[in-house]
C-alpha cells in the first residue's frame, strides 16, 4: 500500500458546475513555474494515477464507474468524438458520416489503416459485429444498450462504409457514437463471455493496451506501438507520449493525498475542499470540470410499497435541504441540484422551485397521508414504521458524509433512513435484483437522452418507474428530428420525473483531480472523463 509522509485531511469530491455545457471546459489552478524546457512535450515515462475504487470489470461496454472508465477509455476508440467546448461531434475512427432526414439511418465512412491491437482491421465489418453484439449484453451494458434502442442492424456497404439503421428515429445516436460505451472492440473480444471480458479485458484499437489487471489493486496500460488514428481533437499525431499508465486503487482519501504530496503518485481522483489548500501550496495543482447528465440523486425503487405512495416520495424531497448539504459537507462552490439533469447538460431546465427545502410541507404531507409520529419520532402507519434503506457504493469519498446528513434531515420529518454500503462491483447486481428502497448515484452523459436510459420502462428500468406518459415523452425526445420539439420534450421529461418524484435530485457532480506539476496535457472529454493520449511528464 502507498504510505503518506505527512498529515492528510479527509476527502470530499464535489465542486461547482457552470451554466452551460457549451461553455464548460477544464479548469486548473496555476502551475508553479518551471523552465521552458520543462514545458516541451516529450515521450516516455510512467504516469501513476491513484483512484478510489475498482468496478471489478475491465470491459468499457459493461462499466459505468468513473474510476474505472478513466483507464478503459484509453483502450478503445469511438467512431466519433465530442468537442467539450462546443458540443460538436467531430471525426475519430469515422472521418465522415451522413444522417438520414428521419434520423433512422446513419452512414459512417471509416478512415483507412486503423487496427485493433491484435492486428485485425477496424472496418465496416467490425462496426457491424460490435453493434450487433452489444444488444446481446442486455442489462450488463445498460448504457450501450440504451444508445442502440430500436437497432435494426448494420449494413456493410464496403470495407470502409457502415450503415446503421433503427426502427424509429434516433436523434441521440450520433452523440452516442462518441461515448466510451460504444467504443469498438475486436471480434476476438466479442467471442468471449461477458464474465471473461470483465476479468480479462478487451482488445481495442486505442492508443493504449491493457497490460495487467489486478482486481481491487491496479490496472496497468501500455502505449500502443504504431497508433496513428486518433481523435481530431487531439494535438499530438501518432502514438501517445507516455510509455505506460498505472491506475492504483487507493480507497483512503488521506493516503491518496499523501501519496501525491510525497510524489509516490502523479495524479489522484476525488479531490475535495479539505485537500484543495494542500494541493495548491505544494508541487501540484487542481484540475476540474463539471459533469453533465443525471445529478447525484436518491434513486427511488418505485415498486416498493412505501414508495408507491407519492406523498412519501414528496416528503423525502421536501425534507432535504440541498444548500445545507452543500454548505455543511461539500465545497462552497458545489451546486445544489435544480433538476434531474445537471446544469451543464444540453436542454437542461431549471426546476429549482420544485426542489426547494420545505420541512413543514413535508410533515404536513405525511400527516395528511396517515403517517403519525411514534414515540421515537419516526412516523408510523397501520403499525408500520416509515423506515427506508438506501443502497450506496464506496466509489466517492463524499457519499457517506452526504448521506449521513440527509439521514439527519429526513429524521426531522419523521423518516428513518438506513444506510447500506456495498462495493462498487455490486452495482449491477443490486440494481437488477431491486433489493433497495433508494439508491444513491449519478450517471454522466453529455446528452439529455440519459433520462431515457435510466427511466424508460422500455429499457432496463432499474428503478421500476411505472408505465406512464413519461414513456412516450422519452421515446419522442430520442426520435425527434426538430431541435425545438426535442427541447420541449426534454423539458417535459424533467418536469415529469421531478414533479412525480420518480427520483429525488440532490447535488451536481464535478470531477476534481489533483495533478503533480510534472503532468501536462491531461484532457477532459465532453462527459468529463479523461483522455491521456496528449498527456506527458516533465
Amino acid at each position: 500500500m502507498l504510505m503518506p509522509r505527512r498529515p492528510r485531511s479527509m476527502l470530499i469530491t464535489l465542486l461547482s458546475s457552470t451554466a452551460l455545457l457549451l461553455t464548460a471546459c477544464g479548469t486548473s489552478s496555476a502551475g508553479h513555474g518551471g523552465s521552458s524546457a520543462d514545458r516541451t512535450p516529450k515521450s516516455g515515462g510512467t504516469l501513476t494515477f491513484a483512484v478510489s475504487s475498482d468496478a471489478g470489470c475491465v470491459d468499457p461496454q459493461q462499466v459505468g464507474s468513473n474510476d474505472t472508465i478513466y483507464s478503459l477509455r484509453q483502450v478503445v476508440d469511438s467512431l466519433t468524438d465530442q468537442d467539450p467546448k462546443t458540443g460538436k461531434i467531430v471525426p475519430w475512427l469515422a472521418r465522415s458520416w451522413k444522417v438520414s432526414k428521419d434520423s433512422r439511418t446513419f452512414t459512417f465512412t471509416l478512415r483507412p489503416g486503423a487496427t485493433f491491437s491484435d492486428g485485425t482491421p477496424v472496418d465496416a465489418a467490425a462496426v457491424k459485429a460490435d453493434f450487433d453484439h452489444v444488444s446481446s449484453l442486455g442489462p450488463l451494458a445498460s448504457l450501450a444498450t440504451g444508445y442502440l434502442s430500436g437497432y435494426q442492424g448494420t449494413k456493410v456497404i464496403d470495407a470502409q462504409t457502415a450503415q446503421v439503421s433503427f426502427a424509429q428515429p434516433n436523434a441521440q445516436f450520433l452523440q452516442a457514437t462518441s461515448t466510451f460505451s460504444l467504443g469498438l472492440v475486436s471480434t476476438a473480444t466479442l467471442a468471449k463471455t461477458p464474465g471473461q471480458r470483465c476479468a480479462e479485458g478487451v482488445i481495442g484499437s486505442g492508443p493504449f493496451t491493457l497490460a495487467k489487471y489486478v482486481p481491487n489493486q491496479s490496472i496497468t496500460l501500455k502505449r500502443r506501438a504504431g497508433y496513428n488514428w486518433g481523435s481530431s481533437l487531439w494535438t499530438k499525431p501518432g502514438e501517445a507520449y507516455l510509455n505506460s499508465i498505472v491506475f492504483k486503487v487507493v480507497p483512503e482519501s488521506g493516503v491518496r493525498l499523501g501519496s501525491l504530496q510525497s510524489a509516490q503518485v502523479d495524479a489522484i481522483s476525488s479531490v475535495g475542499p479539505q485537500d484543495e489548500a494542500a494541493i495548491r501550496t505544494g508541487n501540484s495543482r487542481l484540475q476540474a470540470r463539471p459533469n453533465p447528465g443525471v445529478v447525484f440523486s436518491l434513486e427511488v425503487n418505485n415498486s416498493r410499497p412505501l414508495l408507491k405512495d407519492k406523498a412519501v416520495r414528496q416528503a423525502i424531497s421536501e425534507a432535504i435541504n440541498r444548500p445545507e448539504v452543500v454548505d455543511t459537507v461539500l465545497t462552497k462552490e458545489t451546486k445544489p441540484a435544480t433538476s434531474i439533469l445537471a446544469s451543464t447538460t444540453p436542454l437542461y431546465t431549471n426546476l429549482g422551485r420544485e426542489l426547494a427545502f420545505d420541512l413543514p410541507a413535508a410533515k404536513t404531507a405525511l400527516q395528511s397521508d396517515g403517517w403519525i409520529p411514534g414515540p421515537d419520532g419516526i412516523r408510523q402507519k397501520a403499525g408500520q414504521k416509515l423506515s427506508l434503506r438506501v443502497a450506496w457504493f464506496a466509489n466517492l469519498a463524499t457519499n457517506k458524509s452526504v448521506l449521513e446528513l440527509i439521514q439527519q434531515e429526513l429524521k426531522s420529518a419523521g423518516i428513518d433512513l438506513v444506510l447500506n454500503e456495498y462495493p462498487i462491483a455490486k452495482v449491477v447486481a443490486i440494481q437488477q435484483a431491486g433489493d433497495f428502497d433508494l439508491a444513491w448515484g449519478n450517471v454522466t452523459r453529455a446528452d439529455p437522452d440519459i433520462l431515457r436510459t435510466l427511466y424508460s420502462t422500455r429499457l432496463s428500468n432499474y428503478y421500476r418507474v411505472p408505465h406512464t406518459k413519461l414513456d412516450p415523452v422519452l421515446a419522442g425526445e430520442a426520435g425527434s428530428t426538430d431541435p425545438a420539439a426535442r427541447g420541449a420534450l426534454v423539458r417535459q421529461a424533467q418536469e415529469l420525473i421531478v414533479g412525480n418524484f420518480y427520483a429525488i435530485p440532490v447535488v451536481e457532480l464535478t470531477t476534481v483531480l489533483g495533478l503533480s506539476d510534472d503532468v501536462h496535457g491531461l484532457a477532459f472529454d465532453a462527459s468529463s472523463r479523461l483522455q491521456f493520449h496528449d498527456t506527458w511528464k516533465s
